[in-house]
């Protein structure tokens, strides 16, 4: 496991790294240990789990998190000593996938980090299932204004202008909102071309 722990403090740096290693799982754990967040040499590591430490995150640092998550999302463990609601609101919609308000110990970081990637799991499982229900809502509303293009266009019905569509895209190996694409996008050239 490649662990990076952002911390000003080096002490606690030092404990928390002392805590990941205490857990079994966690003996052979790569540890890197920067005193901030610093987006740009995040690529240079790849953590497996970013730690943050701090009294509080900046909004700095929540940005710069964000901008992580969307490039390469990982788990995130926030040790924080001050709690403000604004502030864990930003540090959740950043990807925080536990955030510990003024409970840091030790002996309980091994535990946190777990917590931290089986939530972290559950979240971009989540994502995907969703983007994929985006992406379907899409090619489906897509393949139905195809199929009133058609309706219209050859004189058919739904059911028919619905297999003309599927045994073209069976016939050229595309998908059916690829082939909706097309129709969509030819019907829309022709009507262009009509002014």
């Amino acid at each position: 496991m490649n662990v990076l722990i952002i911390d000003p403090d080096d002490a606690r740096a030092a404990l928390v790294a002392e805590g990941i290693r205490a857990d079994a799982a966690h003996r052979e754990a790569v540890i890197h240990h920067w005193p901030r967040f610093e987006l740009m040499r995040l690529k240079d590591i790849n953590p497996d789990m970013v730690i943050i430490a701090c009294e509080s995150p900046d909004r700095d640092t929540l940005d710069a998190l964000q901008i992580a998550n969307e490039q390469a999302p990982r788990p995130v463990a926030m040790f924080v000593d001050r709690h403000d609601a604004n502030t864990t609101s930003r540090a959740l919609e950043a990807g925080v996938a536990a955030y510990v308000v003024d409970g840091y110990a030790p002996n309980r970081v091994a535990s946190i980090l777990t917590v931290a990637a089986e939530r972290f799991k559950l979240m971009q499982g989540l994502r995907t299932e969703l983007d994929k229900a985006k992406s379907d809502l899409v090619a489906r509303k897509t393949i139905d204004r195809a199929k009133g293009v058609l309706m219209t266009s050859r004189g058919v019905s739904e059911d028919e202008a619905y297999k003309l569509m599927r045994k073209h895209a069976m016939d050229t190996g595309r998908s059916m909102a690829a082939v909706a694409g097309d129709i969509l996008s030819i019907a829309g050239l022709l009507k262009s071309g009509e002014n």
